[in-house]
């Protein structure tokens, strides 16, 4: 269990998928340019089991904005996008918007 302190900490945005592409020599991760707003991130997921990075361009996505980069197979991962994770390796639903919101905007 958190507390809603802890909860406050998390930074949540709606990102814009501008560009996305398989990470070369792996099966799983893929490079997003992701726009939120003020500033565009790359982040880098492994999601590639479940989505083609054609199919990503243009989505509104959830971002954890204010994660730790991390460096993964040497590309800076700035944020993390959610996700839904099933049984299977490829059994992953991204987190999406309904609604068209500007890139950036805060999700509490």
């Amino acid at each position: 269990m958190i507390t809603m302190d802890d909860f406050k900490k998390m930074e949540l945005r709606s990102g814009k998928v501008l560009e996305a592409e398989r990470v070369q020599g792996t099966s799983k991760l893929i490079r997003l340019v992701v726009d939120l707003g003020a500033e565009t991130r790359v982040l880098v997921a492994g999601i590639a089991k479940a989505y083609d990075p054609g199919e990503l361009k243009g989505r509104n996505i959830v971002v954890l904005a204010n994660l730790e980069p991390a460096t993964i197979r040497g590309i800076e991962s700035r944020g993390m996008l959610l996700a839904s994770l099933g049984e299977g390796p490829g059994d992953i639903s991204l987190l999406t918007l309904d609604r068209d919101l500007p890139a950036g905007s805060r999700i509490g």
